[in-house]
């Protein structure tokens, strides 16, 4: 049976994400282990406040997903499915393009994925805020027509920065800009009959906000010896098999170019969720904290079997659910 693996992105994380998959699974475990005793006090204890800064939500949310990971891995082995399930391919929304990639082998040790996700928050984080150190923009999400959510960008940009950034489902549409730009489009959008709703996250992730950070980040991928994955990833900017356009040239280099593009342009969830459909997939597991990326497949592809998995309860139920469908 086809099916396809999704990776939580950032907004997704809580206090106490990945405690219980850390006591009840060695796998697990060794992955928190290795994060490092700082990482497991933001995960299991952290406040709401410090998990929202961009520095600690990323290592974070990372290394929960990839112990959630882990442990599904052994989970589907010990019920002894594992055989009967074909991987048809791999997405991560935004940093779950990273679990994505390390699932996939082109990050061949956690512990560097941790180093790369803890180093690229910070210079996202820095590239949002001014001077005073207050963070320049944010996010909000468009609930309504695709199209009528950009008409009202195009009218509310002015000399700002404002884009649609997340083309999450047919009817979701987050865009990201300056403060300024973002109060503008939510009067433009409720002009157009459509509800804007602001986010609570630290800045204006993949907008033209993020470039300072893309830049520097091809510095720390560079150290990083990405390889070429052994899987088919599907790539937020593309929507598309991450490999598609190599050719010839180096596979470090041209997954450096995709993941810095990836942080300052849109990410195309709609469209690789649509992809795995047309891949005949039967079921798509979100793994990591929170069920955003179930809810956007639900509302997406209704007739694709919505899983996923956080915590010792949802892995449990996902591979009931697996082991009844093969």
């Amino acid at each position: 049976m086809k099916i396809g693996i999704v990776f939580a992105g950032q907004g997704a994380q809580y206090s106490g994400m990945g405690k219980d998959l850390y006591d009840a699974y060695p796998e697990a475990k060794e992955i928190f282990d290795m994060a490092g005793d700082q990482v497991k006090e933001w995960c299991f204890n952290g406040d709401e406040e410090t998990l929202k800064q961009t520095h600690v939500t990323q290592p974070t949310i990372y290394t929960t997903t990839m112990a959630a990971y882990r442990a599904l891995m052994a989970e589907l082995e010990k019920a002894g499915i594992a055989d009967k399930l074909e991987v048809d391919a791999l997405a991560g929304f935004s940093l779950g393009e990273y679990s994505a990639l390390t699932a996939a082998g082109a990050i061949d040790e956690i512990s560097k994925g941790i180093d790369i996700v803890s180093k690229r928050g910070v210079l996202m984080q820095q590239a949002g805020l001014d001077d005073e150190g207050n963070a320049k923009g944010g996010m909000a999400a468009g609930i309504g027509d695709r199209q009528a959510i950009l008409e009202a960008v195009e009218e509310a940009r002015e000399d700002g920065i404002l884009e649609g950034v997340n083309f999450n489902s047919p009817v979701q549409t987050v865009v990201a800009g300056d403060k300024a730009a973002l109060k503008r489009f939510r009067r433009a959008a409720k002009a157009k009959g459509v509800k804007a709703i602001p986010l609570g996250v630290s800045t204006a992730f993949h907008s033209p906000m993020m470039v300072p950070a893309a830049e520097k980040l091809r510095d720390v991928l560079k150290e990083a010896g990405l390889k070429a994955p052994e899987m088919k990833v599907y790539a937020n900017v593309t929507a598309d098999d991450m490999m598609k356009d190599l050719g010839g040239g180096d596979v470090s280099e041209y997954l450096i170019d995709m993941l810095a593009r990836q942080a300052m342009s849109p990410v195309y969830w709609e469209e690789i969720l649509r992809k795995f459909e047309a891949d005949g997939v039967k079921a798509i597991i979100e793994v990591g904290p929170g069920k955003t990326l179930t809810g956007l497949t639900k509302k997406t592809c209704p007739e694709i079997e919505a899983l996923h998995v956080e915590n010792v309860e949802t892995l449990q139920e996902t591979v009931q659910k697996l082991k009844e469908m093969v």
